[in-house]
């Protein structure tokens, strides 16, 4: 997974040097289920979205 960074003027700039310019750029969406459906994170009350923000992946060891 590439990490990346901002300049000052909003441009998404990768690891390998790529420079992504803040127009090309789109907003994802991020869904979480909620009792059993997906409901987009955005949607939340505040409270809940700063939750979501703490939580932790999980990761299963492999092997």
């Amino acid at each position: 997974m590439s990490s990346y960074r901002e300049d000052e003027r909003g441009n998404l700039i990768l690891d390998d040097g790529t420079v992504v310019p803040e127009a090309e750029r789109t907003k994802a969406e991020v869904y979480s289920r909620v009792v059993g459906y997906l409901r987009p994170v955005e949607q939340w009350n505040p409270g809940k979205q700063a939750e979501f923000s703490d939580r932790k992946a999980f990761r299963a060891p492999t092997g």
